[in-house]
């Protein structure tokens, strides 16, 4: 660990040690580099009142969840996250298409009703010996509100180093530490999907995707383009058939045909939809009977469902033959995706959902000491969500819990979703907040999994049936109006459903 670090640590050891001593208000001498952030610390520390401090690393679905459900009387919660807020992500695929209005996917993790304290910022090193964590701040990160991708971190060591200079890394001391930082999406390293692929994983990413959506479609109505260049424009590929990639398309179908229709009728017969997955069948986690129903659904909306392709790279500009025609003007307004089984296809836009990668996090910041999954690389724990140590024995890290995506219990094959993961938030702030921990582990209930397939059409699988058609959309609709954390949300969002429904989706493009 560098000196920087060492010394952000020592501040804020000083201070908890303080803390815990002192009967009234004293001095605390902090580095002069740190004066800023020490006071936060200090403040802190103050209002601690005897209680353990738990320090939660992330506010998705399980950072979020537990933050929410601890007992603030027995627990003083500080959450660290690079994002100041929990994003519903089922509705994502909504908001990108107008249905719903952005905000109505947030919940802020700084609530007036709820004794949180809150820091923006990464957890870069952790020092289990000493129960200290080094937080470099994020308030600017210019990755905040996006899906983060595999290489992420790359030049992150010397990015540290800078912001270690200028002060902008603090030390936070912990009593018991929750490790719920989540994934990343995964490209496999194909070429050029960084860069020019969208993704939906963050509200950020949703604006993007309706920011270019309506773009293709003024870009291909002005008199300058060529049917050529329209029907690139307006190809939108999806990679990646899990319910993510199902929705969107879905989702976007539905826009098409009951707004840009109308808008734009001389455009709907450029309008296509895609999806390409590697894998011999989409929607791989329902069975044959639902997954084939929603091809069928596909099929008559007239979205393609293009199984065992392989996607080797993505570019900005139209395909070779497009791009050499004399009508063609500007060639760099589109996509071309190379594909193993088809060549070259030019797209409007491209949105990638294939999956998952473990948060570097993991594996750098907790430098080997952990256990993790030989396959996904997660951090391994007890059925009591304890971080295994990574040592021969069947040790646990001291006070040490992972939650979500990033962790998988041991001997389990549960899968990396919002379900899991709010589960096992739900039964750890419970065994916190009673305190026996250690009377029975943790036990996952399936309560099923549903996927919307357009036209009010939705299935639904779960341990009491199979359900498809417009009573699975009506059930899928209220599934996720109920799951809304916020009453404020609970209430916006039918009245947005219903508006949209009267008046047509918000099609503005800022």
């Amino acid at each position: 660990m560098s000196l920087a670090i060492r010394t952000a640590l020592a501040s804020s050891r000083s201070a908890w040690r303080a803390s815990t001593r002192r009967t009234t208000a004293s001095t605390i001498t902090i580095p002069t580099a740190q004066q800023k952030r020490g006071i936060s610390i200090q403040e802190l520390d103050e209002r601690r009142d005897r209680r353990e401090r738990v320090v939660i690393l992330g506010s998705g679905w399980a950072g979020y969840t537990l933050a929410r459900d601890l007992d603030h009387r027995k627990y003083q919660t500080v959450v660290v996250s690079p994002r100041s807020y929990f994003v519903f992500t089922p509705l994502l695929a909504s908001t990108s298409v107008g249905t719903l209005e952005f905000r109505l996917t947030l919940e802020p993790v700084r609530h007036r009703n709820q004794r949180v304290s809150f820091f923006q910022g990464w957890a870069d090193a952790v020092d289990f010996e000493k129960k200290e964590l080094a937080i470099e701040e994020a308030v600017e990160d210019p990755y905040q509100g996006t899906a983060l991708v595999s290489d992420r971190h790359e030049g992150r060591d010397e990015e540290l180093k800078v912001q270690k200079q200028k002060g902008k890394v603090f030390g936070l001391a912990y009593d018991k530490l929750v490790i719920a930082v989540g994934c990343f999406s995964e490209t496999f390293g194909t070429p050029g999907v960084k860069e020019h692929a969208y993704f939906l994983k963050d509200v950020g990413d949703a604006r993007k995707i309706r920011n270019r959506l309506l773009s293709c479609f003024e870009t291909a109505a002005l008199p300058t383009t060529s049917a050529a260049m329209k029907k690139q424009l307006l190809n939108f590929a999806v990679v990646g058939g899990g319910p993510t990639g199902i929705e969107w398309s879905a989702e976007l179908h539905d826009m098409i045909h009951e707004d840009m229709a109308r808008l734009y009728p001389e455009l709907l017969q450029y309008a296509h939809i895609t999806v390409y997955d590697v894998a011999p069948k989409v929607l791989s986690m329902f069975d044959d009977k639902l997954a084939g129903y929603a091809m069928k659904a596909f099929a008559r909306q007239g979205i393609a469902i293009r199984t065992n392709h392989h996607v080797e790279s993505l570019r900005r500009g139209a395909p070779g033959p497009i791009e050499q025609r004399d009508d063609v003007k500007e060639s760099a307004t589109c996509y071309t995706l190379t594909l193993k089984e088809e060549g070259e296809v030019g797209v409007g836009m491209c949105v990638w959902s294939t999956g998952l990668m473990m948060n570097p996090f993991v594996e750098k910041a907790l430098d080997g000491k952990v256990r993790r999954h030989p396959r996904s690389h997660g951090i391994l724990t007890t059925d009591k969500l304890e971080a295994k140590r990574n040592t021969d024995d069947d040790s646990t890290v001291p006070d040490v819990y992972a939650l979500g995506d990033c962790a998988i219990l041991e001997g389990t094959a549960y899968p990396a979703t919002a379900q899991v993961a709010s589960q096992k938030a739900t039964w750890l702030a419970k065994r916190f907040n009673r305190g026996d921990l250690h009377e029975n582990g943790f036990t996952y209930k399936d309560l099923g999994v549903m996927a919307y397939v357009g036209n009010w059409n939705a299935i639904l699988q779960s341990q009491g049936g199979d359900i498809s058609g417009r009573v699975a959309w009506f059930i899928w609709r209220g599934a996720y109006l109920a799951k809304s954390v916020s009453w404020r949300n609970r209430i916006l969002i039918p009245i947005y459903w219903l508006v949209n429904w009267v008046f047509g989706r918000d099609i503005s493009r800022f």
